[in-house]
């Protein structure tokens, strides 16, 4: 593994994809939860087969993957559901992410987790050595939300609210980027951390 992961997380529409490109574009590593989470229901792989077999195979689209829109729709208001689907997605995810960063050869590993202070945390991750929250204003977060995905001030205060709190996602920070100014801040706070993290890389 490399010398030390950190992790990236913050709410939606807080710029933490943004984040993790420009850690990209500075040679690092990066391990993405979205893609783990779709990797792991592939055809053919075990994740995809005990969905299947807990929610029946109407979860399927035509193409034998999971039809995710019914996925969503099936669970989103079922909170049992919701559980039981993330107990079966979320070893798998994390298996698939560890392994991303031992095979990683650069000098440090980012891990993006959009949902990490939803999903346990530290103590799903043990082997984090650093967290860093792209945190954003709510306000300006409300905005971002609107103007991405075309959606009304209740849909996006109800997409927000869905999420961790702030204060739930700063409780678990080593590092923070307060993103509320233009790209070329956001990259500019990426780049200092950047070079912290190569001065921590034996």
């Amino acid at each position: 593994m490399a010398a030390f992961v950190v992790a990236v997380t913050g709410g939606v529409a807080s710029g933490k994809s943004e984040a993790t490109r420009e850690f990209e574009r500075l040679g690092i590593t990066v391990a993405d939860a979205d893609v783990a989470a779709r990797a792991v229901v592939e055809p053919g792989q075990p994740t995809l087969a005990a969905v299947v077999a807990h929610f029946g195979a109407g979860v399927l689209g035509p193409d034998g993957r999971i039809d995710r829109a019914a996925m969503r729709q099936h669970v989103f208001n079922d909170p049992p559901a919701r559980t039981a689907l993330e107990g079966l997605l979320h070893p798998p995810i994390r298996a698939w992410l560890r392994a991303a960063c031992e095979a990683a050869t650069s000098p440090y590993v980012v891990v993006a987790i959009p949902l990490l202070a939803e999903g346990g945390g530290r103590a799903a991750y043990p082997w984090l050595g650093r967290i860093l929250v792209v945190d954003v204003p709510g306000a300006v977060q409300l905005a971002r939300l609107q103007a991405r995905d075309g959606v009304d001030a209740a849909l996006a205060a109800r997409m927000v609210a869905a999420q961790a709190s702030r204060a739930q996602r700063l409780a678990l920070a080593d590092d923070v980027i307060i993103n509320d100014g233009g790209l070329f801040e956001l990259q500019d706070a990426v780049r200092r951390l950047h070079a912290r993290y190569l001065e921590s890389s034996p």
